[in-house]
């Protein structure tokens, strides 16, 4: 086990702790996993959005990634072919997520063949192509934050906003992919409404951050610990300086100096790149925060 492997020191200190920091999901190979989790959100949000505005450039990227995304999920396994066996939709987000996955991966490649073959998307076989791959794609968005908040043994997880959050986060990501190919698409997608979507949305994600951390600070003890690993402690620079700095911070004052003087395609292509970076950081400061509390058993 791969609890064995990490140095003494670190394990003595964590089973000191009264709430013990998870760590297998956010460092070494669990890296894959954030990064899985991330690419999966930027993707399906991508794709929603790329898909509704007909721009090209951006659904064939939202594919790529999507594809990347499988690829981070395959390699985080331990017995990457025995993935077959995580299937189990009826009692697993993770099964849900992967057939969404599919699901949104082969419709979406389908749908882009057709489309490309018969020079239009408004046929019979590509509408409903879209749609099968709208409903994978919802059902991306809302796997990933279920994966961790049925995680009861992590109080800062077991909450019902995580969801929410991420679903906030994806359709945050899949604006800033496309915020990227402005400078080269800039009079072929509607730049003002893609700016006023990442206003919107960067205001609501912060906005349910805000929400989020008050509840858990008045939550159980690992949950407290959590919110203050995050705000002063082991996860504070990923917070404050992904988080806060490149994910909201830049993004809001742009959008604020866009607001009063319009700003050239490049500046707004750097805006979706540095909410992708404050994306990332999310997944990884909350699963860095994670912290659960050891089992006692009852006095008898």
């Amino acid at each position: 086990m791969s609890v064995f492997t990490r140095p003494y020191d670190t394990l003595l200190e964590d089973f000191q702790e009264t709430a013990r920091p998870q760590r297998e999901w956010v460092e070494g190979r669990g890296l894959l996993l954030i990064a899985g989790h991330f690419l999966s959100g930027v993707g399906a949000g991508g794709w929603v959005f790329a898909s509704a505005y007909g721009d090209r450039p951006g659904e064939v990227a939202s594919v790529v990634v999507l594809a990347l995304s499988g690829l981070a999920h395959l390699l985080f396994l331990g017995h990457p072919e025995r993935f077959w066996r995580m299937v189990r939709v009826r009692t697993s987000w993770v099964g849900r997520g992967f057939l969404g996955l599919n699901v949104l991966l082969a419709s979406a490649i389908a749908y882009l063949a057709l489309t490309l073959a018969a020079g239009a998307a408004d046929t019979v076989a590509a509408r409903a192509l879209w749609g099968v791959s709208l409903a994978g794609a919802a059902l991306v968005m809302v796997y990933k934050g279920n994966v961790y908040a049925v995680c009861r043994a992590i109080p800062f997880w077991n909450s019902p906003l995580l969801p929410i959050l991420y679903v906030a986060y994806a359709l945050r990501g899949g604006v800033a992919l496309l915020l990227l190919f402005l400078p080269w698409r800039g009079a072929g997608v509607d730049q003002r409404l893609l700016e006023l979507l990442e206003l919107w949305i960067g205001l609501s994600a912060g906005v349910c951050i805000l929400f989020y951390l008050t509840i858990m600070a008045g939550a159980s003890v690992g949950a407290r610990r959590s919110v203050e690993d995050l705000l002063r402690g082991r996860a504070a620079a990923a917070f404050y300086g992904g988080v806060v700095g490149f994910g909201l911070a830049i993004p809001l004052a742009v959008g604020l100096w866009n607001a009063l003087a319009p700003v050239s395609l490049g500046l707004l292509a750097a805006v979706g790149a540095a909410s992708l970076v404050g994306d990332f950081y999310v997944k990884y400061a909350i699963a860095k925060a994670g912290r659960y509390l050891p089992h006692v058993p009852t006095a008898r």
